[in-house]
C-alpha cells in the first residue's frame, strides 16, 4: 500500500489561458523550443499533432539537475474549462511514485497544476521540485506569449 499526496500551485499569468491550452493540446513540440533548458524533446507515440484523449506523448526534461524521461496518457481534456490530465505511464518519475497524474487548468488568467500521487514507500519525498519545474516552465511560456 501506498502512501497518497496531492500538491496544488496556481499563478497568475499574463496572457489568457486559451493560449496555454492551445499550446499543450496543439503545439506541445513548441514547449521544448521556447524553454529548452528544461524541456529537451516531446515527441508523440500514439495520436496526431492535435492531442485528444488516448494520446501518448513523450517528454525529456531536465529535473533536479538530471536529464529525466516521461511517458504520459492524456486522460482527460475539458476545451471549455481549459483543462487538461495526464497519467504517468513510464518513466523516472514511477521509480519513486506507484501512480502519478498532472492536471493543467488554465482558466481566465490563472495556471492551475495539480499533482495526484501515490508515493511508493512513507520515505519518498513530495515532487515539490517537480511542481517548482511545471511554475518555471510556465513563466518560461508565458514570457514567450506575452512578447508575441
Amino acid at each position: 500500500m501506498g502512501f497518497k499526496g496531492k500538491l496544488v500551485a496556481s499563478m497568475e499569468i499574463k496572457c489568457g489561458g486559451h493560449l496555454f491550452h492551445d499550446l499543450y493540446q496543439i503545439n506541445a513540440h513548441h514547449v521544448s523550443n521556447i524553454s529548452p533548458d528544461k524541456v529537451h524533446h516531446f515527441n508523440i507515440h500514439e495520436g496526431d499533432q492535435d492531442l485528444k484523449v488516448g494520446s501518448v506523448i513523450g517528454w525529456k526534461y531536465n529535473h533536479d539537475g538530471k536529464v529525466k524521461v516521461t511517458k504520459q496518457l492524456i486522460e482527460a481534456v475539458d476545451d471549455e474549462k481549459k483543462i487538461i490530465t495526464w497519467k504517468v505511464l513510464e518513466g523516472d518519475t514511477l521509480e519513486l511514485y506507484n501512480s502519478f497524474a498532472i492536471t493543467a487548468s488554465f482558466e481566465d488568467n490563472w495556471a492551475t497544476w495539480t499533482l495526484v500521487y501515490e508515493k511508493k514507500t512513507e520515505d519518498t519525498p513530495e515532487p515539490i521540485t517537480l511542481l517548482s519545474l511545471m511554475i518555471d516552465i510556465t513563466r518560461d511560456l508565458e514570457s514567450h506569449l506575452h512578447n508575441n
